[in-house]
């Protein structure tokens, strides 16, 4: 048996490049040891079979951002049980248009970005790029929300007229106007700007409605879309909210 060496040294001397050239291949996901990927560098290895994808190419792997379809009854941010322990590889949409190759290094220290109530289904973000978590903290009052809001009751008089039209109040600050309308006899959709937890349901209270379900098919320019709950996508890198 051969002594155990870094893997890093192993591709360096396979590939004929520099150990820092090593690590970016094994980093980006390019190297196989005994047809498993291995993304460590560190990772030892003596005798076993150590591959480098014929298609790897030098560059920095790219922070990750994905989409995930959060069911009822999960915590978006944090809580008891939270969105972010759903996303694994195993639940990656099988559909995902993106083509992006999944890397281990896609699930850590992924932050979860632009609150949804436990009680309400439908897109949220997680994110390893700060530049995705400074568009979506920083600005996240501009960005418009589209919901899909399915209520129960009778409408007050003049009712959608006031959830479009402002005057509303919601904990101590009147509301914006937005845009509401029906989808059918029992939904509503909004699109809204600066929402905060809870205050859906508080506005279709105050004309007359009570709140069934509520599900986000938007945040910004990028949709839900067909993606099925409890999966996830990645975001195109470039792709902007």
């Amino acid at each position: 048996m051969s002594e155990p060496v870094r893997l890093s040294r192993r591709v360096a001397e396979l590939a004929g490049c520099s150990r820092a050239d090593a690590e970016s291949y094994i980093e980006g996901g390019w190297v196989l040891v005994n047809g498993v990927v291995i993304e460590a560098p560190q990772h030892m290895v003596s005798d076993e079979r150590v591959e480098l994808d014929p298609d790897a190419v030098l560059e920095p792997p790219q922070p990750a951002t994905i989409l995930f379809h959060k069911p009822v009854g999960v915590d978006a941010i944090s809580g008891r049980t939270e969105a972010v322990g759903l996303v694994t590889p195993a639940t990656r949409w099988a559909d995902d248009p993106t083509g992006m190759r999944l890397l281990q290094r896609h699930f850590i220290r992924l932050t979860p970005l632009v609150p949804l109530d436990r009680d309400a289904s439908g897109l949220m973000v997680l994110s390893q790029d700060g530049r995705v978590w400074r568009r979506l903290t920083e600005d996240a009052d501009q960005i418009e929300q589209e919901y899909v809001v399915e209520v129960s009751g009778d409408i007050a008089p003049y009712g959608l007229h006031r959830l479009n039209n402002g005057g509303l109040r919601f904990q101590g600050r009147e509301l914006a106007p937005c845009k509401v309308s029906w989808q059918n006899e029992i939904r509503l959709r909004f699109a809204i700007k600066a929402v905060r937890p809870g205050q859906l349901q508080d506005m279709c209270a105050q004309v007359g409605l009570d709140v069934v379900a509520i599900r986000r098919i938007r945040i910004g320019k990028i949709p839900l879309a067909k993606m099925p709950v409890g999966a996830w996508r990645y975001l195109p890198v470039g792709e902007k909210f």
